[in-house]
């Protein structure tokens, strides 16, 4: 399959998936879920596949899902955005829930939906220069994936989501969980690499069934209820129009997404 949105390569027992679309950042498009969905589809059906690597073209990881694909009408179409959303939802654990080991390579920014897709990856590797950040309460959205409690606790959490920072250093990453390393400078892919091509040493199927026994203990806890619940939940917030939401998609209408996100910012 011809791919215009990602790359798919085998490097050995490693299949490496890179988001290209670096002008915009990486950001997710409808296109990009469809594409990184087939390519995934590939990598778990092919058995000289152990380990898959994902990582980004260009200056960032990922800055989230694509603002310009957000239509006006949705905003009162809530079985749309409700459908629209569960695939987000769905498109983000995917890699949570690979029978293979997923190891997500990040530099530069990895924020909103781009911070929870590096973080549903069963180990993150972030270059020392990454930013992490959830700041979809700065402009009336929410979170598609509410992973983070699980992984750092509601304290941690609530500060990164009820904060909108979007400049949380790759250091700080590592002290609240978010990630398992921090790679000097520049050598992120080759750290991930590297230990890829360790775990694909290793007898994939145990492997499989080591991770489907700790995936499972978070489902017995509620992970997969409580990440419907907040999904739910994203529907009302993404389906209410409030003041600064409104505002936020008259700009963006009038004078674009950039401008937008000026004005977003220049609020904090």
């Amino acid at each position: 399959m011809a791919y215009e949105t990602i790359t798919f390569e085998k490097d050995g027992p490693i299949g490496v998936l890179t988001l290209n679309v670096p002008k915009k950042l990486n950001a997710i498009s409808e296109q990009l879920v469809g594409e990184v969905n087939a390519a995934m589809d590939v990598a778990e059906k092919d058995d000289d596949v152990r380990v898959i690597v994902l990582t980004g073209a260009g200056r960032a990881f990922c800055a989230g899902f694509d603002l310009a694909y957000a239509q006006e009408d949705e905003a009162t179409d809530f079985g749309k955005l409700h459908t629209g959303l569960k695939s987000d939802l769905d498109f983000i654990m995917r890699f949570w829930r690979c029978p293979k080991p997923t190891i997500a390579a990040v530099h530069g920014y990895a924020l909103a939906g781009g911070c929870e897709l590096a973080v549903a990856c069963d180990i993150t590797i972030a270059d020392e220069k990454t930013f992490f950040g959830e700041p979809e309460l700065r402009f009336g959205a929410g979170i598609v994936a509410m992973i983070l409690p699980w992984l750092t606790g509601p304290k941690q959490a609530k500060e990164l989501i009820l904060t909108g920072n979007d400049r949380i250093p790759a250091q700080r990453a590592l002290e609240i969980n978010l990630i398992n390393q921090v790679a000097p400078e520049g050598e992120y892919l080759k750290v991930a690499m590297e230990l890829a091509r360790g775990m694909a040493s290793i007898d994939p199927v145990p492997m499989r069934l080591q991770k489907m026994a700790i995936n499972r203990t978070f489902e017995i806890m509620g992970l997969n209820e409580a990440l419907k619940t907040a999904s739910d939940l994203d529907t009302l917030i993404e389906g209410i129009e409030t003041p600064d939401s409104k505002t936020f998609s008259e700009i963006a209408r009038k004078d674009g997404i950039k401008a937008a996100l000026k004005w977003r910012d220049s609020r904090f």
